[in-house]
């Protein structure tokens, strides 16, 4: 089977079979056109010719010319699920793309707040007279002090805080609970909220004023409207607060398993990019303070 005709061929299958949006085919195309184009550069005509070593050096080749890792990710994606088609219409007798995988790319630090910002941000909310400031100081003081996920925090139920001891259970990804402590100012903030919130049918923490539960998308646009009216220097969503949370966490205690069960990672490899932050932090005092840090002028 020629590459152009298995290529149009499994871009039919993806439209008519799979009824893929017309958004997610053209980006098919463009990746399997730019297979095509490495194919034919090469003189490789039938889908059959298609070898692993040949793959990995085009895969290379694209990497070299500066395509990013998430593209690089879709183009083999695009090529594996291409060879997989041809597999089952026994066009080949294995998939040359199957064990191979994309370079890895740079893991973005995640952006946190410093300690006086985090505190500012959290203290915006400060209308004691208006229902709504009071249930965003509620949300913003929790976020910070328990390091919750958004759509852990947006279903949580009343029956879920045990606000005298200082408690909230959540279920997290993958359907586990947690126990996590929730801090004074945080506790203070809920008890003031719930004195106010309207009575809610499913029980929920986080309410419109007439009762329904908030979505993900209200307490991120909520979050905006602090940020702006608070004068924040930078954006701040809920992911933020949570990044803060561990990276302060992790710099006053220095106790990564710790860290880890609080935010509930499965693994202790993605709690490990906080100590990247933490050693920002030591390198950046260490530059200020230490007398050989700094090149002398001459």
């Amino acid at each position: 089977m020629l590459l152009t005709g298995a290529i149009e061929r499994f871009l039919h299958h993806l439209q008519t079979g799979k009824q893929l949006s017309p958004h997610t085919i053209a980006a098919y195309r463009r990746d399997l056109v730019r297979l095509h184009s490495y194919a034919e550069r090469e003189g490789v005509d039938e889908i059959g010719q298609l070898r692993e070593m040949t793959l990995r050096s085009w895969l290379a080749q694209l990497h070299r010319e500066g395509l990013g890792a998430k593209s690089l990710q879709r183009w083999l994606s695009a090529v594996r699920s291409l060879c997989n088609f041809a597999l089952r219409e026994h066009w080949i007798g294995a998939n040359p793309a199957a064990g191979l995988r994309p370079p890895r790319g740079e893991k973005k630090l995640p952006k946190v707040l410093d300690v006086d910002a985090a505190a500012d941000f959290v203290q915006a909310p400060d209308t004691d007279e208006d229902p709504l400031a009071l249930r965003d100081r509620a949300i913003l003081e929790l976020f910070y002090s328990s390091g919750l996920r958004l759509s852990e925090l947006t279903a949580l139920n009343w029956r879920d805080l045990d606000l005298p001891a200082g408690e909230v259970r959540v279920t997290g990804k993958g359907g586990k609970t947690r126990l996590l402590p929730v801090g004074s100012e945080a506790s203070t903030a809920l008890t003031r909220w719930r004195q106010v919130a309207p009575r809610s049918a499913e029980d929920a923490v986080f309410t419109s004023m007439k009762g329904r539960r908030l979505g993900n998308r209200a307490v991120q646009n909520r979050l905006a409207h602090w940020a702006r009216s608070s004068g924040a220097e930078q954006r701040v969503h809920p992911h933020m607060l949570r990044h803060s949370f561990a990276s302060h966490m992790l710099e006053s205690s220095g106790d990564l398993r710790a860290v880890q069960e609080l935010l509930g990672h499965a693994d202790i490899s993605t709690t490990q990019i906080y100590t990247h932050l933490d050693f920002q932090h030591l390198a950046r005092v260490y530059d200020q303070a230490h007398p050989r840090a700094k090149d002398k002028k001459r």
